[in-house]
């Protein structure tokens, strides 16, 4: 697929029946539902002051923590995937999503003014908004887009990436490991480095093929995997070898 930037693997042209995304518990998701459940979460989290040069920090790795950084990256905002709970100090932190669970029990210190997005059960909390809800009720249409190649999508806090390198690095492990479409990809690794989320989420979606997260215990869950050691898969996605 050709993709400038990584909106561009969420248009409405792509949306159809086919796989997209297949969750722990081994739930399909088809591309129709990915990309107009990513324009939601974007309109969604757009309320909650997400836009260029923020931050967003997403906890967990299942299909909303999915959704949460596609319309962060819709927004041209950088997700962190599960950053540290000592965040008060980070002036561009803009919006944590996590569990509603983590956020009431006061596990993450965040600045002053930014927002909690919470999934999972209904919060008690009135500061803590409902991402299950609120995502469902939005609008499922996303305004045209024109994002800079270079604008910055993905941080670990110490290495931040654009929508360019990351592209770049997903088309790199596409050709090196031979991803076609509908291969499927299982996520082994933590979304919280930077070469799973490239090799395990952008790649296929570049590819047109099927992210599988959660490692399960199938052992032929996938035609190849993301890990930093040896998996059960035929083709081994070495995070060693994914580079920016």
């Amino acid at each position: 697929m050709t993709a400038a930037t990584v909106d561009d693997l969420l248009t409405r042209e792509l949306r159809d029946d086919r796989t997209a995304l297949v969750d722990a518990t081994g739930k399909p998701f088809d591309y129709h539902w990915l990309c107009t459940s990513a324009w939601k979460s974007g309109n969604f989290l757009r309320h909650s002051g997400v836009r260029e040069g923020v931050t967003v920090g997403v906890v967990g790795d299942g299909p909303l923590a999915l959704l949460a950084f596609f319309g962060t990256t819709l927004l041209e905002g950088t997700t962190r995937f599960d950053p540290p709970t000592d965040l008060a100090d980070e002036d561009a932190f803009r919006t944590l999503v996590a569990p509603v669970d983590l956020l009431e029990n006061g596990a993450y210190d965040l600045p002053r003014g930014a927002q909690k997005v919470g999934y999972g059960r209904k919060p008690d909390a009135p500061d803590v908004h409902h991402f299950d809800a609120g995502l469902w009720s939005e609008n499922p249409a996303f305004p045209p887009l024109s994002i800079d190649p270079e604008t910055a999508m993905l941080t670990d806090g110490d290495r931040t990436l654009t929508h360019a390198d990351i592209l770049q690095a997903a088309r790199d492990v596409i050709d090196e490991c031979g991803l076609e479409a509908e291969d499927r990809v299982v996520v082994r690794g933590p979304l919280s480095d930077l070469r799973t989320v490239v090799a395990g989420v952008i790649a296929p979606l570049l590819a047109e093929g099927v992210v599988v997260l959660g490692d399960g215990e199938d052992d032929d869950r996938g035609d190849a995997a993301v890990s930093g050691e040896s998996v059960p898969e035929p083709v081994w996605i070495d995070l060693e070898s994914v580079s920016f």
